[in-house]
Order: structure tokens, then C-alpha cells, then sequence
């Protein structure tokens, strides 16, 4: 199979989307693994400098969401490919099963709580998609605690508003300084079982590794149903999913930080332009600082021994 790059992953709602029609294997040759670890190492260094730049602007937020079957990959790409980013740019939040607070507010409610301010990444590990798609799987919607007109809605009705729901959350994001940027790391059902063993024979892992998971796998072909349906109902231009070949990690992980990248250059941010008033301050604050040498600026002494220490 031929590589693909991202515009191959992308998915805007133009059309119908079919799982089936997007590899979780390219089969990418080890030996150009290095290469691919190289690029995802220039994509993260090129985050950071966008990032930097965002985070002084202040203007636009941008919302990482971040889906995929247990044992894709969800914690080592966010570790991989966020290493280079600012944390204090950076906040990251994991969507397990809700808590009885949660419970008591609507679906979306967790998940805005959690939103970055403008200037910053929010990286969504699972999301309020976990709504549309494990709620589904297990009709959880059945044992929630809301009036009888909600639970007397028909299955298909009531996951057909929530992903109507969903739209409207991401357009009012959109139109409100913030970029979302959606992934689903497409692993196969032969992957996921080779990486439940390895968690199982690794001690290092073991606690990667619940009994549950292996119930929740039988389920397989429900979550693929559910992840199919929600992929073609919720994607939108401003708001695209990008469904990533998974199996190989290493090229999953440059995938997503050009996804990454993509993002933050749509972004556009510069830092911010003084007016001249503040200009004026900062060369009035040049000099002050100068005169305390007589005038000398002793900086390329100090650059030419930090240089000989190296």
C-alpha cells in the first residue's frame, strides 16, 4: 500500500464516510522508520515555534480531540509528539467514565469546563464523543437520570440529536476564536490483541491492562458501527475528522503532528505588534539599562563564554 499523507485522512462530512475505506496498516518498511521519527521530530520543533507565537497572540484556542479503541496509542503519541510544546500553553484532559456530578449536567458539560482560553492547546484525551459512542454501544442512555420525554426518545432519534448536538457545540467554538481539531487513531482488531499480550507479558505494563478491556473487545464490531456513524454524522469543514493508520506507531505519530501542524499554521498567529507609545518605553528602558555600563553593552562577552563553556 502506498503512503499516505494527511490530506488521505482527512474527512470534512463531504460525502459518506466508511470506515472500510481508511487502512489502519500502510505497511511502512522498518528501515524508514528513522525517517519518519526525523519528520515528526522537525513537526514538533515547528509546533512549538507556532505555539510560542499563539500563546502571545492570544486570539484563537485550539482543541485537540483525540479518540481511538484501547491500546491505539493515545498516551505515547500525546507524549511523543507534544514533548517539545510549553506546558504552561498546554492543558490536557482525560475523559474516563463520568462521575455522578458530571452525570447530573448535560453531556457537554465536563467537556467545556476543560476548554483552553484563547492562546493556549486543550488536548482532549477521549471526549464527549465517548457520549455518542460508548453510550451507544451499551445503551447506557437508558439509566440516565432525565425526564421521561428524553428516554422515551427512540434510540437512533436520540444519538441523531446528540450528534446534532455536537455540530452546534463545534460551530459555536469555531465562532468563537477556537480551532478543533479531531483524530481517530484507527487501529485493527489483530494490533490491539498483539498489544493486550504485550501489556499482559510486560511487567512494566501490567498496569496499562484491565480485565475489562478484553470484555469491551468483544464488542468490537458495535464500537466500529458506532465510530462509523458518528465520524459521517459530526464532521464538518470547520471541524474535519483526520482518521489516522494506526498499527504503526511511529507513523501514526507523524500523521498527527502534521495534523497538528496543519492546525496552528490555519492558525496563523504572529506576536503581538507594540503601538509606538510602548516602543518608545522599551528603548527609553534600553538605554536606563545601557547607562548602568556606561554605555557599553557587555552581551557578546557574555554570548563568547557561554560559547568556550560549550
Amino acid at each position: 500500500m502506498e503512503f499516505q499523507e494527511l490530506k488521505d485522512c482527512r474527512f470534512d462530512g463531504s460525502g459518506h464516510f466508511k470506515l472500510d475505506d481508511y487502512p489502519t496498516d500502510v505497511h511502512v518498511e522498518k528501515k524508514l522508520r528513522p525517517n519518519f521519527e526525523t519528520l515528526t521530530k522537525a513537526n514538533t520543533q515547528r509546533m512549538a515555534e507556532l505555539q510560542d507565537r499563539l500563546y502571545a497572540e492570544g486570539r484563537e484556542g485550539v482543541v485537540i480531540i483525540l479518540q481511538a479503541m484501547d491500546a491505539a496509542g493515545k498516551d505515547s503519541t500525546i507524549k511523543h509528539v507534544m514533548s517539545g510544546i510549553n506546558p504552561q500553553g498546554v492543558t490536557v484532559a482525560s475523559f474516563k467514565q463520568p462521575s455522578s456530578e458530571e452525570l447530573a449536567h448535560d453531556f457537554l458539560w465536563r467537556a467545556a469546563t476543560k476548554l483552553p482560553r484563547r492562546g493556549c492547546i486543550g488536548l482532549f484525551n477521549r471526549s464527549y464523543y465517548e457520549d455518542v459512542l460508548v453510550v451507544r454501544v451499551h445503551d447506557l442512555q437508558k439509566t440516565y437520570r432525565m425526564p421521561k420525554r428524553v428516554l422515551e426518545t427512540p434510540k437512533d432519534d436520540f444519538f441523531e440529536q446528540r450528534y446534532r448536538q455536537i455540530r452546534d457545540f463545534e460551530r459555536y467554538l469555531w465562532e468563537n476564536g477556537y480551532c478543533v481539531l479531531k483524530i481517530f487513531l484507527n487501529v485493527s482488531s489483530a494490533e490491539q490483541r498483539r498489544r493486550f499480550l504485550d501489556r499482559i507479558d510486560d511487567e512494566s505494563k501490567n498496569w496499562k491492562f484491565s480485565s475489562s478491556d478484553v470484555t469491551e473487545r468483544q464488542l468490537w464490531s458495535k464500537y466500529m458501527a458506532a465510530y462509523e456513524h458518528c465520524i459521517d454524522r459530526t464532521a464538518t469543514k470547520e471541524a474535519p475528522w483526520f482518521v489516522i493508520p494506526a498499527d504503526q506507531k511511529f507513523y501514526a505519530r507523524w500523521l498527527v503532528s502534521e495534523a497538528i501542524v496543519h492546525t496552528l499554521e490555519a492558525c496563523d498567529p504572529h506576536y503581538p505588534e507594540l503601538p509606538a507609545e510602548q516602543r518608545d518605553d522599551l528603548e527609553t528602558a534600553r538605554q536606563g539599562l545601557l547607562a548602568e555600563t556606561g554605555g557599553h553593552d557587555d552581551r557578546s562577552e557574555r554570548d563568547a563564554t557561554e560559547r568556550e563553556n560549550n
